[in-house]
This record gives structure tokens, sequence and C-alpha cells, in this order.
């Protein structure tokens, strides 16, 4: 059975304030400081696949674990629920997307004929 299973987010979430604080960092931890960060560590997950490498598993962990230590410090900063705004985004994507429409294609969902 994977941590995944049995973590919840509120469970990462709660590591994450300790930690900053421990470290006096919360004058850093603005919510546009926290999202530039977001984006350069997943430029930084990116930056494993450049030219079709195949990333080393330790660093792509790592990498992963900074994109979601950032989201979920965002989510705090910003007070987003991320389970209900994550549920309500994949209900739009169903009516953008609709499987029977798009089924095998890979196009944005403003390009389907409806």
């Amino acid at each position: 059975m994977s941590a995944d299973a049995d973590t919840t987010l509120n469970a990462l979430k709660a590591l994450i304030d300790p930690f900053i604080k421990e470290r006096d960092w919360e004058r850093f931890h603005r919510p546009k400081d926290v999202a530039m960060a977001l984006s350069i560590e997943a430029a930084e997950l990116q930056e494993l696949y450049l030219w079709d490498r195949k990333p080393d598993r330790e660093a792509l962990g790592d990498e992963m674990a900074d994109v979601l230590f950032f989201l979920l410090d965002l989510s705090i900063r910003e007070g987003v629920d991320l389970t209900t705004v994550f549920n309500g985004k994949m209900e739009k994507n169903k009516k953008r997307y609709p499987a029977a429409l798009v089924k095998g294609k890979d196009l944005k969902y403003d390009k389907y004929e409806r």
C-alpha cells in the first residue's frame, strides 16, 4: 500500500507551516513569491525531461515534491481548499472535454465542433 492512499492533503499541509516558521521564513512566503517558486520548481521538473532524457527517479521525486510543497504552501497562504477546487475543475473539464467527442484527440477544448 502506498503512503498516498493513507495521507490527506491536510496532513501534508500540516508539515509546511511549522517547517517555515522554524526557519523564520514567513516574510519570504508571500503568495506572489510562492507562486514564482512553484513555477520555478515546475520548470526544474520539466528540465529533467529535456531532450527526451529519462529522469533519475530520485531527482524526479525531489522535483515533484518541491512542486507539491509550493502548491500546498500557496493554498495555505491564499486559503484555497484544493480538494474543492480540484473537484470543481474536473467537472468543468468533463464538460469541456466530453469523452465521446475528444477520445484519442489532443486539441484544446475550443477547437472541437459541438
